[in-house]
């Protein structure tokens, strides 16, 4: 009798185990189609993502995307005064995020005075 106890018990935490619901996480998707004002810096060095060396990164919605199809370099010393490793910038951007990474097709530096982000994403 206790083999037979034990045994359902077993069986019973098995089916236990096997009818909990199993969630995903739903993935928030970032396709900007139209041009959006957002954060812009040296993704190592002002937005803390890890790596060996100095590579262009966006922020959005407080999250941190290094960029494909813009590079760090194509905006001046990234370690001057106001460089991407020393500075957050704004930039006008379309792309979209896929695995993790914004994949831009256009990235367009604003200066200072113009660099007010969008309100709506």
């Amino acid at each position: 009798m206790k083999k037979f106890i034990t045994l359902m018990f077993f069986a019973m935490l098995a089916m236990g185990v096997q009818a909990q619901e199993k969630t995903k996480k739903a993935a928030t998707v970032i396709n900007f189609e139209k041009p959006h004002v957002v954060e812009t810096a040296c993704g190592e060095c002002k937005f803390g993502l890890p790596g060996k060396e100095c590579d262009l990164a966006v922020r959005i919605d407080g999250h941190a995307y290094f960029v494909d199809g813009s590079d760090i370099d194509d905006h001046g010393d990234a370690h001057a005064k106001d460089g991407f490793c020393n500075k957050v910038r704004k930039a006008e951007v379309t792309g979209k995020v896929v695995n993790g990474r914004f994949k831009a097709t256009s990235f367009k530096l604003l200066k200072e005075e113009n660099a007010k982000p969008n309100t709506k994403i």
